[in-house]
């Protein structure tokens, strides 16, 4: 770089940082950092069991028929090429299933916060931003979940933090990454 492109950089660089007609503007700090996606969560074991049962198929473990059926039900394109790249990333001993342990294996780190937004639209089906308690009704009964939409209106008024009737993405980021309570 010559010399007078050095001078030239270094005039502007002072131009821009003293113009008396500009606004005071806040330095940032590390509160005003936003969280990467491949931020991990962990999630307790118990709640992974839950998922992993729930999935699972009558053996006790996860097939690429039983992940298949539930991506269709979720109208994912390519399900079945989807299910069989899940089933081969898990599948250590090779027997053509997930089970208990390697589905925990998978999520030993936890769960990135993408993933966790990915989940929120799962629920927001008309893509508004909010998840309403006909959403949460409709995907509970996608995963085979019997609920009543009063039910489903008492869960979202217990995630919904600021009392608008629906559960926005910090709602539920919220309900996603706090501790859970012992029962």
């Amino acid at each position: 770089m010559s010399h007078l492109s050095i001078l030239t950089f270094k005039y502007n660089l002072a131009k821009l940082r003293f113009k008396p007609d500009r606004p005071a503007v806040r330095l940032l700090s590390s509160k005003d950092r936003q969280p990467s996606d491949l931020t991990m969560y962990k999630l307790e074991d118990d709640e992974m069991r839950k998922v992993f049962n729930k999935i699972a198929g009558e053996r006790g473990r996860i097939s690429r028929a039983d992940l298949q059926a539930l991506l269709q039900r979720f109208d994912k394109p390519d399900a079945m090429g989807e299910a069989r790249r899940m089933i081969c990333a898990a599948d250590s001993n090779k027997d053509g299933y997930m089970d208990l342990d390697e589905f925990m294996e998978v999520h030993k780190n936890g769960v990135q916060l993408g993933d966790i937004r990915r989940a929120f639209f799962v629920f927001d089906q008309d893509r508004d931003g909010r998840i309403t308690a006909e959403e949460v009704m409709d995907v509970l009964l996608k995963l085979g979940e019997r609920c009543s939409l009063e039910d489903c209106r008492k869960m979202v008024k217990e995630i919904d933090r600021n009392h608008d009737g629906f559960v926005d993405m910090d709602d539920f980021m919220a309900m996603m990454t706090r501790p859970r309570k012992k029962a």
